[in-house]
């Protein structure tokens, strides 16, 4: 089964905030979905996300 973190979970995998986090997800910034009215995130496409972020960023400037 793949693994889902919890919001506290991936904040810490992330090295943000929770309140940082909160606030992505606002912005449907980053890949998860809620369960019970608590948010989960799949491992897999947290990794897959933090890829495409780090091809996007070139010497810390977006691509246009």
């Amino acid at each position: 089964m793949e693994e889902l973190l919890t919001l506290e979970e991936l904040a810490k995998y992330l090295k943000i905030s929770k309140h940082t986090l909160y606030k992505m997800l606002e912005k449907s910034k980053v890949p998860g979905f809620k369960i019970a009215n608590q948010w989960r995130f799949k491992k897999s496409d947290i990794d897959r996300w933090i890829e495409e972020q780090r091809k996007l960023t070139v010497k810390g400037e977006p691509q246009r």
